[in-house]
């Protein structure tokens, strides 16, 4: 792998990670483009680098937002934020369990080709467009049905569903998203929420990788220092400017649209 397949990379991480389209999907579409071939490891590897980079664009951007919660939280203040805390915590406990427990699992499903990310991306397909209809937009206004503020059961059910997102295709975003408007909670809430569950799992895999690097073990010594440094700053740069983006389309329900994008990408990925 070079800088410039590293710098493609990058942007489409940053755009896709936001977007509810699948960015290791995505990742493994553009691979296949490009014609690397990385092993498992090696790619899952990468892509937590990426996705490190697009956690710090998230922090970054929802800093207001990212700040009282971790005063509330570190000081044990009891308000809502620290309760709000403590669901982001739970919606972690089902990925960090499939992490710690299935990771040689689910490395296997990267770096393998295009079918398993074809058939996910149309499970992405489903079940935003699922979301869209069974929350209606006109019906809402109609009805007056605003949502609700997110329970603890709807945090871990969330949970359970960025834990089955792991896979490549199903869209980490797209399926926490819908899962929460399929629950019936605000969608103001939903993509903030969203974006803030997904930081303690990738913070977590990447300090997992660092020890083994630390440990001599040479995780991604096919990738080389470069590559990393420059796909890197790709997917923050981008991730700043997608992350905004995204909270103010999960606010104006245009789900749909990429629901239809993710079926054409399937079938793309199939007839590759």
């Amino acid at each position: 792998m070079d800088w410039i397949d590293a710098l493609i990379l990058g942007i489409v991480q940053g755009l896709a990670e936001y977007l509810p389209i699948s960015s290791s999907g995505h990742l493994e579409i553009f691979r296949e483009i490009l014609g690397l071939k990385l092993d498992g490891a090696d790619a899952l590897e990468f892509d937590v680098v990426l996705h490190v980079a697009t956690v710090l664009s998230t922090i970054v951007v929802l800093w207001k937002e990212f700040v009282p919660l971790c005063k509330s939280f570190f000081t044990i203040a009891r308000d809502d934020n620290f309760f709000y805390v403590c669901k982001i915590l739970l919606s972690c406990l089902p990925v960090a369990i499939v992490g710690l427990c299935f990771k040689d699992t689910v490395e296997q499903f990267f770096g393998s080709g295009l079918t398993v990310v074809g058939i996910c991306l149309f499970v992405t397909a489903i079940l935003l467009g699922f979301a869209y209809y069974f929350r209606n937009p006109a019906r809402e206004k109609l009805n007056h049905e605003k949502g609700h503020d997110i329970t603890w059961l709807d945090a871990f059910i969330i949970g359970c569903s960025q834990a089955i997102a792991v896979l490549p295709g199903l869209s980490r975003s797209g399926t926490t998203i819908a899962t929460g408007l399929l629950l019936g909670d605000k969608r103001s809430k939903m993509a903030q929420f969203s974006f803030f569950m997904v930081i303690i799992p990738i913070l977590g895999e990447a300090l997992l990788g660092m020890k083994d690097i630390i440990a001599g073990e040479g995780v991604g010594e096919s990738i080389g220092t470069l590559p990393l440094v420059v796909g890197f700053l790709a997917a923050f740069i981008v991730g700043c400017f997608a992350c905004r983006w995204m909270i103010e389309l999960v606010k104006k329900g245009k789900l749909i649209w990429f629901a239809l994008y993710c079926v054409a990408a399937g079938i793309l990925c199939l007839c590759w």
